[in-house]
């Protein structure tokens, strides 16, 4: 997925049905508001790439890179589709905050997900901020793949 999610990819459809229905999966809930279900795939894959909310995804290598970010995501961390995409999401993180995001990331392998992970993040340009209560859950992009790992959450404070 070299190019940011539009019209002319149809908005990165099968990874956002994949975020979709994996965090329906795991969660028991929508990650839209109701209805969004009835919506067609590249419509809803629209509508999770321009929410309101952050929305990131990596992959499951052994140093995961981001392969999914929406557009609260860019604005929040600072940085297009281009530089945030094929990075490692460990960067996402300053090095004194990198073993707690570890270690939250462990716990949602072994549960499947948590919805309570917080801690402080810092954008390309170097601006911290603390995100709140996010979600972070696994899920499986493909039947000989590692499992992938899916972020998200709606609160954050500059710090």
């Amino acid at each position: 997925m070299k190019m940011p999610p539009a019209q002319q990819n149809a908005w990165h459809e099968p990874w956002a049905s994949l975020l979709w229905a994996s965090f329906l999966e795991r969660t028991g809930r929508p990650l839209l508001p109701a209805g969004a279900e009835a919506l067609e795939p590249s419509a809803r894959a629209r509508a999770l790439y321009e929410a309101p909310f952050c929305l990131l995804s990596h992959d499951g290598a052994e140093d995961p890179r981001l392969v999914y970010v929406n557009l609260a995501v860019q604005r929040l961390w600072e940085a297009e589709w281009s530089v945030l995409v094929g990075m490692p999401s460990r960067l996402t993180a300053e090095p004194d905050a990198r073993e707690a995001r570890a270690e939250a990331l462990g716990r949602a392998r072994e549960m499947g997900y948590i919805d309570d992970y917080s801690g402080v993040r810092v954008s390309v340009t170097g601006r911290r901020f603390r995100i709140e209560q996010a979600v972070v859950w696994t899920f499986a992009p493909g039947e000989d793949s590692r499992v992938a790992q899916a972020a998200t959450f709606s609160s954050w404070t500059r710090v």
